[in-house]
């Protein structure tokens, strides 16, 4: 009986166990709904206070889209919570005004050169600091200005804007501009392969190269290559005194011829007239000019490899009453990138003199250290002779440096 009784004990309290640890959780429950529904007699009371319809009466699916529901109606706002676009966010465009700022970009040019003959003067040279200014003036136009400054003073180099996108595909130019005579005359001094532009070039277009104020046309189509057409009608200015001091206009036509030889060559062929008078006397002056480029560059080796062989040559003739001799001049000139940063070069220079005829050649090799996109350091030598006298031997430096968006332009 005693074992019995035991038992029965056992089994009782098993089962009381549970209902016994249950209680405690109920009674949690229990305070949580009493706590909701003294809220939810609150948000009645307030919705009574206010006029409105209770809450209660959307059936929110939870208590918490309940507690939204309730905020959104208090505000008299039905748009559903979910779909309420975010507040609006006040920013200042203060800074947008550097948009209408231009480009700009500063050019250092600093040459020093040794002779092996004669006394030395003009040993350092700051040839110029160029400042350049480019933006887009509207949808359909933008401007270039180049000024320079050196011991000489403050020169604007260039100063023109240009239309793209009229029609027929013309780009038309408008204001002072280098003109698009042969190879290297558009390029800018410090991107030319040497220190100094070719000898026939400041020669016979002047010591700066050929520039002019005017207008200019240029036309680009295809068809067995890629062909380029320019016109220019300018006053053109020249230390070289190709057209008196008459200030007429001058006349310049070019074309240019592109073909792609494969994936790693190219080559170009171009040709260019130029014609003038003075009305100051009977001088007619004509030039032309035949270049020629082909460049190889690997693609997968561009950074490492490239061999580019270019070169001019120019018949200069200026007659007065209808006579005068021509002279001829020209030059070869190639460069070759031994790796990522160095790049060897030699050119040489051929040029009859315009007025005596005399012959003065020239040789320049070059070693060109790229020590990044901003700076290159050159060191070149020039043998020169002219006619029969003897020649003469130079040792020279240059440094380039630049500043901002457009680094040692080339066009």
């Amino acid at each position: 009986m005693i074992r019995i009784f035991c038992a029965a004990l056992l089994a009782v309290a098993c089962v009381a166990a549970p209902a016994t640890a249950q209680q405690p959780a109920q009674r949690q429950l229990d305070s949580l709904a009493a706590e909701i529904r003294a809220l939810r007699a609150r948000l009645d009371s307030l919705f009574v206070a206010l006029g409105r319809k209770p809450a209660a009466a959307q059936a929110p699916a939870d208590d918490l889209a309940a507690l939204r529901a309730a905020a959104a109606a208090a505000r008299g706002d039905t748009t559903p919570t979910d779909s309420v676009p975010p507040p609006t966010r006040f920013v200042g465009r203060e800074r947008n005004l550097s948009q209408l700022n231009p480009e700009i970009s500063v050019t250092g040019n600093l040459q020093a050169r040794v002779q092996t003959e004669g006394p030395q003067r003009d040993n350092f040279e700051l040839h110029e600091v160029e400042f350049s200014f480019q933006a887009a003036l509207d949808p359909y136009s933008h401007t270039k200005i180049f000024a320079a400054v050196h011991e000489g003073g403050i020169e604007i180099e260039e100063g023109y804007f240009y239309y793209t996108g009229l029609p027929g595909r013309i780009r038309l130019d408008l204001g002072a501009f280098r003109q698009q005579f042969g190879e290297l005359n558009r390029w800018h001094l410090h991107a030319v392969p040497e220190a100094a532009y070719p000898l026939v070039l400041t020669t016979y277009l002047g010591e700066d190269g050929l520039a002019g104020t005017g207008v200019a046309l240029y036309r680009a189509f295809g068809g067995l290559g890629t062909h380029e057409v320019f016109a220019q009608v300018t006053r053109s200015g020249s230390d070289a005194d190709l057209f008196g001091d008459g200030g007429r206009p001058t006349y310049l036509a070019r074309l240019l011829n592109f073909w792609q030889l494969g994936r790693s060559a190219y080559m170009q062929l171009g040709g260019t007239a130029l014609y003038g008078t003075s009305p100051d006397s009977a001088l007619r002056t004509r030039v032309g000019g035949l270049d020629v480029r082909f460049a190889w560059r690997p693609p997968a080796r561009a950074l490492y490899r490239e061999w580019t062989l270019r070169a001019e040559l120019l018949a200069l003739r200026k007659e007065v009453a209808g006579s005068g001799p021509t002279r001829l001049g020209g030059y070869v000139g190639t460069t070759y990138k031994l790796n990522q940063r160095f790049v060897a070069g030699l050119r040489y220079d051929y040029v009859e003199s315009p007025l005596t005829g005399e012959i003065t050649r020239q040789a320049i090799p070059s070693l060109t250290l790229w020590q990044s996109e901003w700076v290159f350091l050159r060191a070149q030598y020039q043998w020169q002779k002219v006619a029969s006298a003897a020649a003469t031997n130079q040792f020279g430096l240059q440094a380039v440096w630049a500043i901002g968006p457009h680094k040692h332009e080339t066009y």
